[in-house]
C-alpha cells in the first residue's frame, strides 16, 4: 500500500536524524492542492533536533528523498513546517487498474486473519414488539459483522433474547384479561402494553403480574399454552424482519437457559472476593476500577440481568471459543456493561479485553422521540413497512417491470440503513424519513442509483466493444482518481474503530465526485483515446461502490 510506504519512508527519515519516529503519522490534506498525504512529523521533532519546525522540516525532506518511494512525485514544505507529498500519475493509473482487475477483493484486509470473532446484536424480546432499539442494533450489528469478515476473521452472529421475566408476565396477563389471541404478534404487543400499563397505575394488578412471572420462572403448566405461542409467534416473526434486512444468525441464546448457570457463577466468584454480600443481596463494588456498584444476584435470590451477562459469557464460549466478543448495547447501557466487563475480567482473567462493546444511540424524529411505554411507538417493523411503501409510490412512475417491488424493497432498507450508520455509532440519529429516500445527496439510495449509473457506463462501453485499460490515461489525475484509492484505510479504520460511519462519509464523496464526472466527460467514446481509462475508472468505482455497500449491509441493483 502506498500509505504504508511512504509511512516507513518518513519514519525512517526520522530515526536516521536521531528523533523518535513513533508518533509519525500521515494524513489527507482536505484540499487536494496541498497534496495526498502529508505528516506535521517536522513539528513534532523540531524540539528533539534544538531547531526550528521549518529548518526540522528541510532536514526532513532531505532524508526522505534518500528513501523516497517511487509512487512520489514530489515532495513540498508548506506553513511552519507542514509536508506534503503528490503521487506520480502512474501511481494513479496503477491503482485504478489495480481496483478494477480485484474487484470483490478490493478493500479486504488481514487485521484479524486466524481470529475468531463473536458479534451479539438485535436482541428483541419475545411477547415485545421489535422497536427502534432492536432495528439499530441489528443494522449497526450486521455492519461490524461484515467489517470483521472482511478482515479475514471467522465470524459467527449471535442473538440474545429475553424470552423470561417481568415483561413476559405483563404480555400474558394482558392475553388472560383482555382474551386476546397469543398466536397473533399484534395482539401479543397490545396485551403487553395492556399489561405494562396496569402494572404501573394498578397495585391489585402489579401483585398479580409479579406472583404470574414468579410462575413462568417456576414453569408453572397452567401458563405453558399461553408461553409457548407468544414465544413461538414472536421468534418467528423476528425472522421475517430479519430476512427483509438482509441478517442471519449462527446462534440463538435465550435468558431462560443461563439463569440458574448465573446464579452459580457468581457464587462461586463470591467465594473468592470478587463480589460481596451487600443487605441480603450480592453486589460487584465496580468503585474499585473507577465505575460503580451493581447488583448481581437480588436480595430474594434472583440473577439480574447483570449476572445473567455473565452465564452469557459462558454459553457463547461453550458454543464458538472466540478470541474476540463484539456486543452492540444502546448508549445508555454504556456504563452497565462496563460494570459487567470489569466483573467478568476477575471471573475469567483470560477473557479480559477479549470482551467488548459497542454502543449505539436512539433514534428521533424530527418532532422527538418515537416511543413510550404506553404503546404510541413506532416500532422497527412499522418503520420498515412505512419506508418500503413510500419507496414503492416514489418510484411508481419508473419502467421496473416484475421487479419494481422487490427494488422498491431494496432502496427502502438501503434508506433505513444508511441513516442509522451515517452517524457516529454511540450518536442520536433524527430519522427523516423523505430525506432518507433522496436519489440527491447523502442517503443510501443516492448511492446505489451512483451504483447503477456505473453500471450504465460499463454497459454501454460493452456495447461500443470498449475495454478498460489502463493505457492512454490523461495527462493529469482527476479529483476521482486522487480519492478512490483511500478506500482500503477507509475501511481498515472503520474495522478498528467499529465505526461504519467512516465507509458512509467515504462513499458520498466519491459518489458525489464520480456524478460530477459523469456530468462533465463523455465516458464511453469510440473515437476518444483516452476512453479505455475512462472506463476503468468507471470499473474501479463501481467494485469500490459495491464493495462499500456490502460493508454497510446495504444491497446494490442493477437498475432503479
Amino acid at each position: 500500500m502506498v500509505h504504508v510506504e511512504l509511512l516507513e519512508a518518513v519514519r525512517k527519515a526520522v530515526s536516521v536524524l536521531g528523533a523518535d519516529p513513533t508518533r509519525v503519522v500521515l494524513e489527507h490534506p482536505a484540499d487536494l492542492s496541498h497534496g495526498d498525504f502529508s505528516t506535521n512529523a517536522a513539528l513534532q521533532i523540531a524540539k528533539e533536533l534544538k531547531t526550528s519546525p521549518r529548518a526540522a522540516a528541510d532536514l526532513l525532506v532531505a532524508e526522505i528523498i534518500k528513501v523516497q518511494p517511487a509512487t512520489v512525485d514530489r515532495i513540498d514544505i508548506a506553513g511552519p513546517g507542514f509536508i506534503n507529498f503528490y503521487l506520480t500519475r502512474d501511481t494513479f493509473v496503477h491503482m485504478t487498474t489495480d481496483v478494477a482487475a480485484v474487484g470483490p477483493a478490493w478493500g479486504k484486509n488481514a487485521l484479524l486473519a486466524g481470529k475468531k470473532v463473536i458479534v451479539e446484536y438485535s436482541q428483541p424480546n419475545p411477547f415485545k414488539v421489535f422497536h427502534i432499539g432492536h432495528l439499530m442494533s441489528t443494522v449497526v450489528g450486521e455492519s461490524i459483522s461484515r467489517l470483521v469478515e472482511n478482515a479475514g476473521a471467522t465470524t459467527h452472529r449471535a442473538n440474545y433474547q429475553g424470552d423470561i421475566g417481568l415483561h413476559i408476565a405483563k404480555a400474558i396477563w394482558g392475553v388472560q384479561k383482555t382474551g386476546k389471541d397469543p398466536h397473533s404478534v399484534d395482539a401479543l404487543g397490545e396485551s403487553y402494553v395492556f399489561g405494562a400499563t396496569a402494572y404501573e397505575d394498578d397495585a391489585e394488578a402489579k401483585k398479580e403480574i409479579d406472583e404470574l412471572n414468579l410462575k413462568l420462572y417456576a414453569k408453572d403448566p397452567a401458563y405453558q399454552l399461553i408461553y409457548d405461542a407468544g414465544r413461538a409467534a414472536s421468534l418467528a416473526k423476528f425472522e421475517e424482519l430479519y430476512a427483509i434486512l438482509g441478517t442471519k444468525f449462527d446462534s440463538y441464546f435465550f435468558e431462560s437457559a443461563v439463569a440458574q448457570t448465573a446464579v452459580d457463577i457468581v457464587q462461586a466468584a463470591l467465594s473468592k472476593g470478587i463480589f460481596e454480600e451487600s443487605n441480603g443481596a450480592i453486589v460487584y463494588k465496580g468503585e474499585k476500577v473507577g465505575l460503580h456498584t451493581r447488583v448481581f444476584i437480588s436480595g430474594k435470590g434472583a440473577p439480574m440481568y447483570e449476572a445473567k451477562e455473565l452465564a452469557l459469557v459462558q454459553a457463547k464460549q461453550a458454543v464458538f471459543p472466540y478470541d474476540l466478543n463484539i456486543t452492540t448495547i444502546a448508549v445508555e447501557q454504556d456504563q452497565y456493561f462496563k460494570v459487567v466487563e470489569a466483573a467478568l475480567a476477575e471471573v475469567w482473567p483470560e477473557l479480559a479485553g477479549k470482551y467488548t462493546h459497542v454502543a449505539f444511540g436512539m433514534m428521533l424524529l424530527p418532532t422527538g422521540k418515537m416511543a413510550s411505554r404506553k404503546g404510541t411507538v413506532i416500532t422497527g417493523e412499522s418503520l420498515v413497512e412505512g419506508m418500503r411503501s413510500a419507496a414503492l409510490k416514489k418510484m411508481e412512475d419508473r419502467d421496473l417491470g416484475d421487479q419494481k417491488e422487490k427494488i422498491a424493497d431494496e432502496v427502502a432498507v438501503a434508506a433505513i440503513k444508511f441513516s442509522i450508520l451515517k452517524q457516529g455509532t454511540g450518536k442520536n440519529i433524527i430519522f427523516d424519513p423523505a430525506a432518507a429516500l433522496s436519489f440527491e445527496g447523502d442517503s443510501g439510495p443516492y448511492l446505489q442509483y451512483a451504483y447503477t449509473r456505473a453500471l450504465s457506463v460499463l454497459a454501454k462501453a460493452k456495447n461500443e466493444k470498449i475495454q478498460a485499460s489502463g493505457a492512454m490515461a490523461s495527462v493529469e489525475p482527476i479529483a476521482l482518481e486522487r480519492i478512490l484509492y483511500r478506500f482500503s484505510e477507509v475501511v481498515e479504520r472503520a474495522t478498528v474503530e467499529n465505526e461504519p460511519h467512516y465507509i458512509t462519509t467515504f462513499l458520498v464523496e466519491i459518489a458525489g465526485l464520480f456524478n460530477s464526472w459523469y456530468a462533465s466527460e463523455k465516458i464511453v467514446d469510440p473515437v476518444d483515446p483516452h476512453s479505455p481509462y475512462k472506463v476503468a475508472l468507471t470499473e474501479a468505482f463501481a467494485h469500490t461502490m459495491k464493495n462499500g455497500l456490502w460493508l454497510l449491509g446495504i444491497s446494490t441493483l442493477d437498475r432503479m
